[in-house]
């Protein structure tokens, strides 16, 4: 009898909800798609919702709901910690206990009253489990990877104690064999340097790995900021762990994460204030932590090698959306194979626990040893062409029908090689941080000046943030320094030598990198036939492609998203699945401020 299976992560940041049925992953999605709250830590009732009605389930009708992590154990650390630090980080004890006491310490019962209010059948407490963090993580990128054997790296900020778990996958069983515990984190050792750049914590980790190329690596300056960290700050072990210097951070009990003053003394400069110019000395203080962060992923990369035996690795946590530093534990690591998943954040720990009930407590075991990479991306909400009719007249919106794909393709492949930018809506919805083709913006990425025109006038986001190109795959040796396909831009790689002549500056860095997906017509038949399409006009398979959305919005998700961001930024052409829609056809389309949408900073 197949089992159902509904995983949850939730109140930290990035919740999500996954469902599996007789172990295979039927639908997944981020409650930030629905709420339209980026990031959101609520718990995720929409997206808990949609994955029931995707798999024609009712709640009564699952075997296991099981949460992503255990809050007991968290809550235990963070009582160690305030007692070990007292009487430092009182506000924040007082800022955090009620939320405990009202909220997470009584984590069964709240999980059983929201999913109660989705009205689909009543929930049971013999349903409800609960795995270990990086247990969940471990789960989300061993058993999708579909290798028989291999090493686990999970690196974030913080599970329950664990910071760093090292594991070996064996068939359809984990052991979490070795741990690194808080407060000694190198995910919260990263936060630490973006906060103080600027950036928001839990998101702006990204814009730091952007930010770093602009560093130089041979300045006496980054050179000087990389030894202080390591002389002052963590100290790094021969197998990759860390001790940090606890009198510079503030984490474990204050509200910010580092120590401003004990910085500004340290590197020179007082802590960013978000909105001011970046500076020549940023730049090389995201360089220097980078270099730094690589340099220890590698190390633990390493021992996770040594402990296990292992020619495969698998990576998850948060860190592991580091695609330079992926980069770097594949060249020199050791491994011959490195897999990420799509998702290997917190996001993706809602499949990792569904996971691990399925394997490690039904002892189900795995049906196939071939990767699912490709069937575990597009697991989002789709819509029908009579959806997309209900919004454009809903907005009273012009918009052409085309009966062939082919002649579809056709024409957006003619009006990306004009220069225009598209949004591209098709299929069910990516899971995970990445637009992969189904919620895409998209342009030509030969231009140089594409990349400041979609920062400034569609994204609306920060100059220096960089764009990915998208690749045919059969086409990615070609581009790039690619042996091996990268679906989910999870690794940031050189231009090919043999590309030098063909200009590919929309879509790479500074450094020369670019985070490339690979595109393959079985994974997403409609990308794949409109990237052939340009290169039939343009001699150039590939495309930059980056969310569909404006900063601090979460990717679009309904074609009524779709459509509002379409009008709010200037985006030429709009297509929702079979649907083509012109800026300049739409009604009052010069008038942005009656669509102006408001998103908090990200």
């Amino acid at each position: 009898m197949p089992q159902n299976i509904l995983g949850i992560s939730a109140y930290f940041h990035d919740s999500a909800a996954a469902i599996l049925v007789d172990g295979k992953v039927i639908a997944a999605a981020q409650e930030e798609r629905f709420s339209r709250v980026k990031n959101t830590a609520a718990f995720p009732r929409l997206a808990t919702q949609y994955c029931l009605e995707e798999a024609g389930i009712q709640l009564d009708e699952l075997d296991a709901i099981v949460f992503y992590e255990k809050p007991f154990l968290t809550f235990e650390r963070l009582l160690e910690t305030y007692y070990a630090f007292a009487p430092k980080g009182l506000l924040s004890f007082l800022k955090s206990m009620p939320v405990w006491l009202q909220e997470k310490l009584f984590l069964k019962r709240n999980i059983r009253r929201e999913l109660n209010q989705i009205g689909q059948g009543r929930v049971q407490a013999s349903q409800l489990l609960f795995s270990e963090h990086h247990l969940s993580h471990a789960a989300s990128a061993f058993y999708p990877s579909g290798y028989d054997d291999a090493a686990i790296l999970v690196v974030d900020g913080v599970g329950e104690w664990a910071t760093v778990s090292i594991g070996h996958g064996t068939g359809q069983t984990i052991c979490l064999k070795k741990e690194l515990h808080f407060p000694h984190s190198v995910g919260l050792l990263y936060s630490s340097f973006a906060q103080y750049l600027g950036f928001k914590v839990n998101s702006g980790e990204f814009k730091l790995m952007g930010l770093a190329p602009y560093g130089d690596l041979n300045s006496d300056q980054f050179q000087q900021f990389k030894q202080r960290i390591l002389d002052t700050l963590v100290e790094v072990k021969h197998d990759g762990s860390i001790w940090l210097n606890s009198a510079y951070f503030k984490y474990a009990t204050g509200l910010n994460m580092c120590h401003d003053q004990k910085w500004h003394a340290l590197f020179g400069f007082e802590r960013k204030d978000p909105g001011t110019p970046f500076e020549t000395h940023h730049f090389n203080l995201a360089l220097a932590i980078q270099k730094v962060t690589e340099h220890i992923l590698i190390l633990l990369a390493k021992e996770a090698g040594k402990v296990t035996k292992s020619k495969r690795l698998v990576l998850s946590g948060g860190v592991a959306m580091n695609c330079v530093a992926n980069a770097a534990i594949r060249e020199h690591a050791g491994f011959d194979e490195v897999y990420v998943p799509p998702a290997p954040g917190d996001a993706g720990g809602a499949i990792g626990a569904a996971l691990v009930a399925h394997h490690l407590h039904f002892k189900e075991p795995r049906r196939s040893s071939s990767p699912t990479t490709r069937a575990s991306v597009f697991l989002g909400p789709d819509w029908t062409d009579h959806d997309v009719q209900n919004t454009i007249q809903k907005f009273n919106a012009k918009a052409r029908h085309f009966d062939s794909t082919e002649d579809m393709v056709d024409l957006i492949a003619h009006r990306l090689s004009e220069g225009k930018v598209v949004g591209w809506f098709q299929g069910r919805m990516e899971f995970g941080a990445r637009a992969l083709g189904n919620r895409s913006i998209l342009a030509d990425p030969r231009p140089g000046q594409m990349k400041d025109l979609l920062n400034h006038r569609i994204k609306q986001r920060e100059g220096f943030r960089p764009f990915a190109p998208a690749v045919l795959e059969e086409d990615m040796s070609v581009h790039f320094d690619l042996d091996q396909p990268s679906p989910s831009m999870s690794f940031a790689v050189n231009r090919a030598t043999s590309a030098a002549s063909l200009p590919l500056e929309a879509t790479t860095h500074v450094d020369g990198t670019a985070r490339v997906q690979t595109v393959h017509p079985v994974d997403n038949p409609r990308f794949h036939a409109l990237l052939l399409a340009f290169k039939r006009r343009t001699s150039c398979g590939v495309l930059l492609n980056t969310s569909f959305n404006q900063r601090g919005e979460p990717m679009v998700c309904s074609p009524e998203d779709a459509f509002r961001t379409f009008m709010s930024t200037e985006l030429d052409t709009l297509v929702i699945q079979n649907f083509v829609l012109e800026r300049k056809d739409q009604p009052d389309w010069q008038n942005r401020q009656r669509w102006n949408l408001t998103f908090a900073p990200d």
